[in-house]
């Protein structure tokens, strides 16, 4: 793949590795981690020697498992993944806790909890009004008394299954099981780390980026070739970072008529439609490697929800020097482009291969999805060096 100027093709097979037992008892093990080159973020090689395309496991393997547990982060590795995605959000005492968003009634078992009635309040988050329980309202002792469960049971009635089997992983817990799970299989395994609403935690005393790089560096992921992408939908997070540490950075984007929260808080007209143009992509090269945007701003929907015309967004981002990990693949009917669905049941399995090709035959250098198998199944037509038609 182009990266700067570089071009490289990596042949990785999509082998499947040996499903582990539950992780349990998490010790600390940053200073064993740290001698071992393949464990840690200080190995020889950054994100250009990652298998191309990129297969990327959101939220763990949340296709099979409870988002953001350790449950779907292993089943994410075990199904092949080359990275695997945590969103962090604080806890009331400042730790960093592993949720795609602060509020947590959807994803946890705290309203079966009597004792955190009270807790239930409606707050704006980035201008809109959520009502639940957030992560910033408990400290982590009362945050592990609660139980994860599956976001979305209406699609994923099967993951329902593993609801109340593992609780809400601190992020470094996240750290030690990726150094164990990185000395047991020989290699680095990377991680790809969002800051969830960093604006309004910021405003809340509860800054993301500080104790996130603290635990980047003592875990040795700090670097220029850290095993670790940051990511955030607010470039002046992504900015803060690249001031505490060096490790490969990504900037999110939205539709094309959104604003990025921070945008809209320092009263910035632009739009991620303007972020998305040359000028736009130019600057964000100037503090990040990459850009994670919607499928849709590179392979557009019509108003079927079939696919139009691609933009020229890949070029124009390659043009750059950034890398494209957009989001989001998914196997159920109701998330694939109309032409790949199959049948009128919008829980069932579509045409996903067929969808993830088209995604890889665009250029893209990775993929988030909640199905990292069948990513990888899509993604070995590429990767034994065939040139994607639209490069």
């Amino acid at each position: 793949m182009t990266q700067g100027g570089a071009a490289r093709r990596t042949v990785l097979g999509a082998a499947v590795l040996a499903a582990g037992t539950a992780v349990t008892g998490l010790t600390a093990g940053s200073a064993a981690a740290a001698e071992d080159g393949y464990a840690d973020g200080r190995g020889d090689g950054g994100y250009r020697d990652l298998p191309y395309p990129t297969v990327i496991g959101h939220r763990g393997a949340s296709g099979y498992r409870p988002e953001h547990t350790i449950g779907s982060y292993q089943l994410a590795l075990d199904l092949g993944a080359d990275v695997v995605e945590q969103d962090l959000v604080p806890t009331r005492d400042g730790h960093l806790v592993c949720r795609h968003e602060n509020e947590i009634g959807g994803t946890t078992d705290v309203a079966q909890h009597p004792g955190f009635a009270s807790r239930r309040t409606t707050k704006s988050v980035d201008g809109v009004s959520v009502t639940g329980w957030f992560t910033e309202d408990f400290t982590l002792a009362e945050l592990r008394t609660l139980r994860a469960k599956e976001r979305i049971p209406a699609v994923r009635q099967r993951n329902t299954l593993y609801d109340g089997q593992w609780a809400v992983p601190t992020f470094e817990e996240v750290l030690r099981w990726a150094d164990r799970e990185g000395r047991r299989r020989g290699r680095r395994v990377w991680l790809h780390v969002e800051t969830k609403h960093p604006s309004f935690f910021r405003g809340l005393g509860l800054g993301l980026e500080e104790p996130l790089a603290k635990l980047l560096r003592r875990y040795g992921r700090d670097g220029r070739n850290a095993a670790v992408f940051l990511q955030s939908f607010e470039p002046s997070s992504i900015q803060r970072l690249s001031r505490l540490v060096s490790a490969p950075r990504v900037v999110l984007l939205s539709a094309a008529g959104t604003r990025p929260w921070d945008f809209e808080v320092a009263k910035d007209p632009r739009t991620v439609a303007d972020l998305v143009k040359p000028e736009g992509l130019k600057w964000i090269s100037g503090f990040a490697q990459g850009i994670g945007p919607t499928m849709d701003l590179i392979l557009p929907r019509d108003a079927s929800g079939g696919l139009g015309t691609p933009t020229t967004l890949v070029k124009d981002a390659h043009a750059r020097g950034l890398l494209l990990h957009p989001y989001t693949a998914r196997n159920e009917n109701s998330f694939l482009p109309a032409e790949y669905r199959k049948g009128t049941d919008p829980t069932a399995y579509g045409d996903a291969l067929g969808a993830f090709r088209t995604y890889f035959e665009q250029g893209i250098d990775g993929i988030f999805t909640d199905n990292p198998d069948t990513g990888l199944l899509a993604a070995e037509a590429f990767r034994p060096g065939r040139r994607p038609v639209n490069r």
